[in-house]
């Protein structure tokens, strides 16, 4: 390497160890931490917005088959041009964050959560694999089944070396994912329901959907799941309500 390709090296180098450290850390962190004042203060906007126009919500438009709890995406723009913040979370998506924003019940009393979309980057994975897999067989590759229209998913097929699991934003327990009977991949959150089923006061009763208990006592949505129902004090898939 001749001496001007070092010496360009060397301050290129130099020029990122010293943003490293002029950068402050509670800045690094800001988008992968969630915050509570931004939840508040996006879940008042919303409510004030509502009140405002009538019943609306600022929302954005998604399919109407989309999951509950990925269905109602907040629009940060709409709460901007109403002036009802100033700018967009630090946390959220718009702004670098690896949250999105979602309302729950709009209709009602619209409730803010966040999406954990770090959960999203290994079921992106999984996905394009199967979609390659998918294009040369005709059946997906399914594992074990585990119950009735619930399978295991056969990872050697996909050219997995390992299981893959994604950390849990409730709980940090590292979850598997699951195969309906359509292929289609979810996240598993027995393990989460379970602990939230021993540690929080409930009435659920077989056939009801018991993912409530994650979203009242969590920031968070179990998003990208298969809907669950409780039976012998258990976690079990509600297939009927999918």
């Amino acid at each position: 390497m001749k001496s001007g390709q070092k010496l360009i090296l060397v301050l290129i180098l130099m020029l990122i160890i010293l943003t490293g450290c002029l950068y402050p850390k509670s800045e690094l962190a800001k988008n992968q931490i969630p915050n509570e004042q931004q939840l508040e203060m996006i879940q008042q906007a919303v409510k004030q917005y509502k009140e405002d126009t009538g019943g609306l919500v600022p929302i954005k438009t998604k399919e109407s088959d989309a999951e509950i709890y990925e269905k109602y995406l907040i629009d940060f723009t709409e709460l901007k041009e109403a002036q009802l913040i100033s700018e967009i979370p630090g946390t959220a998506y718009e702004n670098g964050g690896v949250y999105q924003y979602v309302i729950l019940t709009p209709d009602d009393d619209p409730q803010v959560k966040l999406i954990d979309l770090r959960t999203t980057e290994k079921l992106r994975e999984i996905n394009v694999k199967l979609d390659i897999y998918r294009s040369k067989n005709m059946y997906p590759p399914f594992g074990p089944q585990i119950e009735k229209g619930v399978y295991q998913i056969n990872y050697e097929k996909l050219g997995f070396k390992s299981e893959p699991v994604v950390v849990s934003p409730f709980t940090k327990n590292n979850l598997p994912f699951v195969m309906d009977e359509t292929g289609e991949v979810f996240i598993d959150y027995r393990m989460d329901l379970r602990e939230a089923l021993e540690e929080y006061p409930h009435d659920f009763k077989e056939n009801e959907d018991i993912r409530s208990i994650l979203t009242d006592n969590f920031p968070f949505v179990p998003a990208y799941s298969l809907p669950y129902t409780i039976k012998n004090d258990e976690p079990t898939f509600l297939l009927n309500n999918k």
